[in-house]
């Protein structure tokens, strides 16, 4: 398999997501009381803050990309 990037918003979005699921798994056995209205906000914010180191991630990545293109450039 190739080598590929780091990519921080799709590895928080995943931690995000399995929390939420464990959450509800949690419940489902009976083990926590947690109401539905606390876990989906939570998701709906992991996943926008994942949105958020995404794109962050996507203009760090492209400043150092147009950086080596100029110096090449040059």
């Amino acid at each position: 398999m190739r080598r590929h990037e780091f990519q921080p918003g799709r590895l928080l979005a995943g931690l995000v997501l399995t929390a939420a699921g464990v959450l509800y798994l949690l419940d489902a056995a009976g083990e926590t009381d947690v109401p539905w209205f606390l876990v989906v906000p939570f998701a709906v914010g992991g996943l926008v803050l994942s949105a958020l180191v995404g794109m962050v991630t996507y203009a760090v990545r492209r400043d150092q990309r147009d950086r080596i293109i100029e110096s090449n450039d040059q």
